[in-house]
């Protein structure tokens, strides 16, 4: 990052005023009677109904449209366990986003704790005064745990987003990058570098999406994930493979997908040179992926690459998913985020990608023109199709798995 760069992002977050979001009023406050009716003795009705059907908070309060952004600060981005404090920043950021995009209401809470206990217990006992909880950069193993329980005693979604938004994103450009290059997933070697949270969400959506468990080598810092170690936890676990392969070159050979969310410049050339014809990379490091996309293509002209960054084409990139799903289920009031939402969301954006591009992104992403191929497998952020398309299919996944509490609105358009 550039000296000049880092003076910009640090004005950007102190001026005109510090941070990026703000609370804004939604009703008139103006007069005695518009306070009366704001506060004292107004606020006594609606308190009354809710009092005796809990369902009105909905249609009194703006629960059903805040979500809220929620961290202990242990594994911030790229830069580790920097505390809850360091990572006001991004989680501002992280609410920025579901308004821009999905038009949510959005607050961030920092949680110092103890243990894992303390923390669950902390966001369950203020869990109803959202419609949602996007969990947000938790060290793995421990975000696992934390998901599970908080969406056990939760009545509202809870879903981390550095494990499940990533891996929707990756699903959808995925199969997208498979097609192109005329490979199915369920016939695919997949070599996945790294063993963290979105890792291990990226390769369990994928096989949810047709991958064969039996088909994919996970490495960690130690190498292979195998059968015979015994020094990975259980969610490792799942992806231990019976195999005498050690090194990231012994099962590169051959394969036909690299997914890389580990380390700046991992995937060597002559790793890459290893990969079978027609490969797909994603190699997803930030804020350096694991192989540069110049080099890459320098060393095979034969392959579909993704990254996490907006500088090279297919960026697989979060905000393309989660405003939207959150949107959906906030708007039938789904209970959970479950694997059928998930892959509505997969689908939605797959499918997206292969529609004609409207000028005007194709404008906002600096590009001459934009159409389904090889540097064109996921939909830029600022696609305004986006939020109704994803939306929606999200909405009615929810419905149809049985999680909704309310229908669809007539003619409901995602938000709208």
């Amino acid at each position: 990052m550039s000296e000049d760069f880092r003076q910009q992002a640090l004005h950007y977050h102190a001026y005109p005023v510090p941070g990026k979001t703000a609370i804004s009023l939604t009703k008139p406050a103006d007069t005695v009677e518009d306070l009366a009716l704001a506060y004292s003795p107004g606020v006594a009705e609606p308190v009354r109904e809710i009092a005796q059907n809990a369902e009105n908070v909905y249609k009194y309060t703006g629960k059903g449209n805040m979500v809220a952004v929620i961290t202990n600060g242990t594994a911030i981005l790229g830069l580790g366990n920097l505390g809850p404090l360091a990572s006001k920043p991004v989680m501002e950021g992280k609410s920025l986003l579901f308004k821009r995009f999905a038009g949510l209401d959005s607050i961030d809470i920092e949680v110092k704790h103890r243990t894992i206990d303390e923390f669950v217990d902390t966001v369950a006992n203020i869990a109803d005064t959202f419609g949602g909880i996007n969990l947000e950069d938790i060290k793995a193993p421990d975000c696992f745990e934390i998901e599970k329980r908080l969406i056990e005693r939760c009545a509202i979604p809870v879903f981390h987003d550095d494990q499940h938004g990533t891996a929707i994103v990756t699903a959808a450009g995925m199969l997208n990058a498979l097609e192109i290059q005329g490979k199915n997933i369920c016939e695919s070697v997949i070599v996945c570098l790294g063993a963290g949270a979105a890792a291990v969400a990226c390769m369990e959506l994928l096989i949810k999406c047709g991958a064969q468990r039996e088909k994919i080598y996970m490495l960690d810092r130690k190498g292979v994930i195998h059968t015979r170690r015994d020094d990975i936890n259980e969610y490792k676990q799942l992806f231990a493979n019976n195999t005498d392969k050690r090194t990231l070159e012994d099962v590169i050979e051959g394969a036909d997908i690299f997914v890389g969310v580990s380390g700046p410049n991992l995937l060597t050339p002559e790793a890459l040179k290893l990969m079978a014809d027609k490969p797909v990379v994603f190699a997803c490091s930030n804020p350096d992926p694991e192989i540069k996309p110049e080099l890459a293509h320098a060393v095979r002209d034969d392959l579909v690459m993704g990254t996490g960054r907006s500088d090279y084409p297919n960026q697989v990139n979060n905000v393309i998913c989660f405003p939207f799903i959150f949107r959906g289920a906030l708007d039938v009031r789904a209970s959970v985020i479950n694997d059928e939402m998930k892959l509505a969301a997969v689908h939605a954006i797959r499918e997206l990608a292969k529609e004609p591009v409207p000028a005007e992104v194709v404008k906002a992403a600096g590009a001459d023109k934009l159409e389904f191929g090889a540097d064109y497998i996921i939909p830029k952020p600022m696609d305004s199709r986006l939020l109704p398309r994803v939306a929606k299919a999200v909405a009615q996944a929810a419905i149809d798995s049985g999680v909704a509490q309310i229908e669809m609105p007539v003619g409901y358009m995602g938000g709208e």
